[in-house]
């Protein structure tokens, strides 16, 4: 008995030291004040889980370290301060020896079977000008959006360059989607670092002025996750930033190591969403922009449902990588930089919408400004210059899976051929080509004294859409 008792008080004060040892610690309860058991926290290095008394500590490098951070469990609300979720963080003081914060979470009142989420890519703001067609034209537009899910959960989610390299703007874009009623996550892309200063990770000795310090101010941690439902959704820095606008498209070791992590604790097979500034595993363009550490993350992600969402690259692209990776480079919230309407693809200014129920995720692109079921483009004979004898369909949320289909005179003529070229839309826009071609443009030859076409496009889903022609 005095044996056990002697171990029982060694195991206490083994304890009691290592909570002390601790740089950071803590507690995770409830709004009723019942400690959370399992709760996933990290510094955005190191990861541990809450003990049955709702407790944590880490051993935290606070001149790396800025912030200790929950993975909010599914069973438990998205908390938000006028619309930016900022209460599943504390920024870790350095001057500090031990940093306590203690997190309360509310509870559902009721299990969440589904959700909305809202990607929204490259809002990239640079003047007032710009920053007044995204308050008057995509915050409209994703109210409206947001209004047709009464009753239904909606998340969004600004897959980076918030900005263009104005981090005064941060606050204008913030009281913009203030008003959506939706908690508004976001991604860091290279146009939201500050140019003047090189990545945290990027400096040899720590300095207090770093790249993504502003951004760290306005939104907090940049890589990290919380869950929704059964979902487990995940934000990720690829951009490795180095000084006045210099940068590759890199995940790093670092990032590479913390998603590792983070998914450690996530049961295979469950449904992850990972939302990075630049793609990934695009074909079209040679790749360009691609992260270059890909196949790295492709392994990291191999036992998970993942569906990739990014940015960065002004034009719309999807690609099936494995059974159970799809990824989704969407076209921009401000197309090709605010010049007009479309992006570099021909794709209209828009966002992408996605309906969660269970582990299954469908999805469709919101043109700003056009119904829902606006999803393609038609060209005449003579309108598209490059291909002046054809008539051209642009479907830009295309993949493989897709059926784009035209009839004549009540006829049907099979499918439409697939071309790479540069849109039309664009060029007009743009006032001359810029050399970048995109895979998801269709032609046909209609016969000659053919007065009504129709196309048929059918997506992954079955749903049909369809556009009635009439040619002189």
């Amino acid at each position: 008995m005095k044996k056990q008792f002697l171990s029982f008080t060694l195991l206490l004060a083994l304890s009691t030291w290592i909570a002390q040892a601790a740089t950071v610690r803590g507690t995770v309860s409830d709004t009723a004040g019942k400690p959370l058991q399992g709760v996933v926290v990290t510094d955005g290095y190191n990861f541990t889980q809450t003990n049955e008394r709702g407790e944590y500590s880490l051993d935290s490098n606070l001149d790396k370290s800025r912030f200790v951070y929950l993975s909010v469990p599914g069973d438990y609300e998205i908390e938000q301060t006028k619309g930016i979720p900022d209460l599943f963080y504390q920024q870790l003081d350095k001057s500090k020896e031990i940093n306590e914060y203690d997190f309360t979470l509310t509870p559902r009142k009721q299990p969440i079977d589904g959700f909305v989420y809202l990607a929204i890519s490259d809002p990239q703001t640079i003047d007032e000008r710009q920053m007044k067609r995204f308050r008057e034209e995509t915050i409209p537009d994703l109210k409206q959006t947001i209004e047709r899910y009464q009753g239904k959960e909606v998340y969004g989610m600004a897959l980076g360059d918030i900005t263009w390299d104005r981090m005064d703007l941060f606050t204008p874009y913030k009281e913009a989607v203030s008003v959506l009623g939706i908690p508004m996550f976001s991604v860091i892309g290279n146009h939201d670092h500050d140019l003047r200063y090189p990545a945290l990770s990027n400096q040899k000795v720590t300095e207090e002025s770093y790249a993504e310090r502003i951004y760290e101010d306005h939104f907090g941690p940049y890589n990290y996750s919380f869950n929704v439902g059964d979902a487990h959704i995940i934000t990720l820095k690829d951009i490795d930033y180095y000084k006045d606008k210099k940068y590759d498209e890199r995940f790093g070791k670092e990032q590479l190591e913390w998603l590792k992590n983070d998914l450690s604790y996530v049961k295979p097979g469950t449904l992850v969403f990972i939302n990075v500034h630049a793609p990934v595993f695009n074909q079209t363009d040679k790749g360009g922009g691609n992260a270059e550490d890909a196949e790295s993350l492709k392994e990291i992600v191999s036992p998970y449902n993942v569906h990739i969402f990014a940015g960065h690259t002004h034009f719309f692209e999807n690609n099936q990588v494995t059974p159970n990776l799809y990824e989704h480079n969407i076209g921009a919230a401000c197309g090709a930089w605010w010049a007009g309407h479309v992006n570099r693809c021909g794709a209209p200014n828009g966002y992408l919408v996605v309906e969660v129920k269970g582990n299954a995720a469908t999805w469709y692109y919101k043109a700003t400004g056009h119904d829902s079921d606006y999803q393609f483009r038609v060209y005449r004979p003579n309108e598209f210059k490059s291909q002046a004898d054809y008539l051209v369909v642009n479907v830009w949320d295309w993949d493989p899976t897709y059926q784009v289909t035209w009839s004549e005179n009540g006829i049907e003529k099979g499918c439409m051929e697939q071309f790479d070229d540069e849109d039309q839309d664009y060029i007009d826009m743009h006032g001359k080509p810029s050399g970048y071609h995109t895979s998801h443009l269709f032609r046909c030859h209609p016969s000659a004294g053919v007065k009504d076409v129709q196309i048929k496009v059918i997506n992954r889903f079955g749903e049909t859409f369809t556009k009635n022609v009439t040619l002189p």
